[in-house]
């Protein structure tokens, strides 16, 4: 099964006390939206740590870029109801690219058909 994580996802990774979500993302190498990198590299660190542990994630991740499809897609969920932009574009990125979105806001994102969601946090 391939991944797409979720921004908020992300974030809890860069946390050492969240080991067994970098684990999970250790064991499934999953994908990012180029918006993770914009929402998440945006945010102001509490840590120097934290913020270096990003920095290295990104360099490693594969990044997908928008295309087409998936912009159209965006739409078509803003239309639907109302989601904020970054979460119309991480879901219909997942979908296009046929991706199990992995994020610990599933209220978020429930109610998209066509859409896997996983939530390793709630599992834990």
């Amino acid at each position: 099964m391939n991944y797409l994580l979720d921004s908020n996802i992300i974030i809890y990774a860069s946390k050492a006390e969240n080991e067994y979500v970098r684990e999970f993302i250790k064991l499934n190498s999953p994908f990012v939206s180029f918006v993770s990198v914009i929402e998440v590299m945006g945010f102001n660190f509490p840590s120097i740590e934290e913020k270096e542990f990003l920095e290295d994630f990104f360099q490693s991740a594969i990044i997908h870029l928008v295309t087409n499809e998936t912009i159209k897609k965006a739409v078509l969920l803003k239309q639907n109801k109302k989601i904020a932009l970054g979460d119309s574009i991480i879901a219909a990125t997942a979908i296009e690219n046929n991706l199990t979105l992995v994020t610990h806001n599933t209220k978020d994102f429930n109610w998209i058909e066509n859409l896997s969601i996983l939530d390793p946090i709630k599992e834990q």
